[in-house]
């Protein structure tokens, strides 16, 4: 599956791209304030030849890995693109739901970090197309908050199926046809490190995480990244002192909104 490690495509989606003009991540550095727990040494990928053990990549090695990146991404769209064109080719388009999704983000070069597995922005921010037949709003793009458990509830309010009734999610169908009306307060999504667990939760303009010692459940850290004001996540709101009632109040409507997570 692409873009995944490692990153292998036909050369002509190589040859999409100068790599000379590739940008390299515009925060190649630590979020002020961040917990010990948030970032990530990218293990994953320094398992590849040419990738250091220990430290950074240099500029040329980053613009190499996003080059492989992108070559990748374009490679999976004109996969895409032959899917959509066979089912147009066997009349089957307009009895078709197709739903392409990725089961997370990915970091290429912010906060010096590569790979996945934090539960910050770039990480739990993953793609969600869906194309349904008599969709009224085909082609737009939608703002509003989305999980992976909303997927199966969606499929079956697509397909004209009921909905078992032990589903957690909330079907995204609606969305399809008005993608600005009002949806969901918040999304949750969860990473490990250790002993301690992270439990985090974006609003339409905050992400706040939780960490949480798993064997005794006391929080451990806090992270606030404001995104009207900070969509990058380089300062952690948390640490400061005008910001502890907004802390209060989100911890509260995480506790309260997702607590069999936290069990």
């Amino acid at each position: 599956l692409k873009p995944h490690l490692p990153f292998t495509s036909p050369q002509r989606y190589w040859d999409l791209y100068d790599r000379d003009k590739i940008e390299l991540a515009p925060n190649p550095f630590p979020p002020q304030g961040v917990t010990p727990f948030s970032l990530t040494t990218w293990g994953e990928m320094r398992v590849y030849a040419g990738i250091p053990a220990k430290g950074d990549v240099t500029g040329d090695q980053a613009r190499l890995l996003k080059h492989g990146y992108y070559a990748c991404v374009s490679f999976t769209d004109a996969n895409v693109g032959k899917l959509l064109a066979e089912l147009d080719r066997l009349k089957i388009a307009d009895n078709t739901i197709v739903v392409l999704w990725g089961d997370h983000g990915w970091k290429l070069g912010e906060h010096n970090c590569w790979c996945k597995h934090t539960n910050m922005e770039n990480d739990a921010n993953a793609p969600l197309i869906i194309r349904a037949p008599g969709q009224k709003t085909p082609g737009k793009s939608t703002r509003a908050l989305v999980e992976f458990v909303d997927i199966y509830p969606t499929l079956c309010d697509l397909a004209g199926l009921p909905k078992p009734q032990h589903l957690e999610g909330l079907s995204a169908a609606p969305l399809l046809d008005d993608p600005e009306q009002p949806w969901k307060s918040a999304a949750f999504s969860q990473y490990p490190r250790g002993q301690v667990m992270g439990y985090s939760m974006r609003t339409d303009r905050y992400r706040f995480t939780s960490w949480k010692n798993r064997r005794t459940g006391a929080v451990e850290a806090v992270e606030l990244y404001d995104h009207e004001q900070d969509p990058q996540e380089n300062k952690n709101l948390a640490i400061q002192e005008d910001q502890k009632s907004l802390v209060t109040q989100l911890q509260r409507q995480l506790d309260e909104q997702w607590p069999s997570a936290q069990q």
